[in-house]
């Protein structure tokens, strides 16, 4: 009895998955890249704003990870971000945006800086230099862009808030601003160490978010490192946090997000 149920949820799962009709914009292409920083070849999505070809302007870019779940719902188990559908309604303040398809069982080696204990990682370094020596040279070139710090944000939830942060703490030459989304600051707790250790530049700009309903530890460690980077002398206008009531550790929040926290990222003062 227990073997037919778990037969009929996989046939569930199955059909669901080819039943779904890809949501993505007509703006977004994908290519393959190779990274030899992590031995591997990577899918990246590009999403280009609607009158770019006909267009001189160069964009801003900003780099997202986990690309399967931000334009369509046929890649994504558990939802999209609807990145493209928000982007497409935009008249002004258009990007480029550039998704990096997770490595999938090997999504924690890449987005987490250090090795944990239990659950291993720590390639987030090496994934960095492939943004940053491999990745990015290419769409600067490929594209019309502007390539400076400024105008080059790195963005993602989760693991991908952790590596968006350490990116710009770390690398505040080549990213500007980071959006971080739920960061799970917990499995890489170095991190505050980091950040005690580090002169961080009046240019970094910072947009956090987190819902109540995420964890015990999410709010805590959250305010944590607000309170850090109050202490390391980040000002006011650099940075933004907004808790959301509710809150649930997912593609929804997150989604529903990611508006403002773009227009706060990529608006200049």
């Amino acid at each position: 009895m227990r073997l037919k149920y778990i037969y009929l949820i996989l046939t569930i799962l199955i059909l669901n998955k080819l039943d779904a009709q890809s949501t993505a914009s007509k703006q977004v292409t994908k290519f393959n890249i190779a990274a030899p920083q992590l031995d591997t070849v990577k899918t990246i999505w590009v999403y280009l704003p609607k009158d770019y070809q006909n267009s001189e302007k160069s964009y801003p870019v900003i780099y997202m990870h986990d690309a399967q779940n931000l334009f369509d719902a046929e890649t994504s188990y558990v939802g999209e971000w609807q990145i493209d559908e928000y982007m497409d309604a935009l008249n002004e303040n258009e990007s480029i945006i550039i998704g990096i398809e997770h490595g999938n069982e090997k999504r924690i080696d890449e987005l987490t800086p250090y090795i944990h204990e239990k659950y291993g990682g720590g390639k987030g370094e090496d994934y960095l230099t492939f943004i940053k020596n491999t990745l990015k040279p290419l769409i600067d070139v490929t594209y019309k862009t502007k390539p400076e710090a400024e105008n080059t944000t790195i963005f993602g939830s989760s693991l991908g808030g952790l590596i968006s942060f350490y990116a710009v703490i770390k690398y505040p030459e080549t990213f500007g601003n980071a959006g971080v989304f739920s960061p799970a600051f917990w499995i890489n707790p170095e991190i505050f160490d980091l950040v005690k250790s580090t002169e961080i530049p009046e240019s970094s700009k910072f947009y956090f978010l987190a819902g109540t309903d995420e964890g015990e530890t999410m709010i805590p460690k959250l305010e944590q490192m607000m309170n850090l980077l109050i202490i390391n002398g980040v000002t006011d206008s650099q940075w933004k946090g907004k808790t959301v009531k509710g809150g649930k550790h997912n593609e929804q929040l997150w989604a529903e997000n990611f508006g403002e926290a773009y227009q706060y990222l990529t608006t200049k003062q």
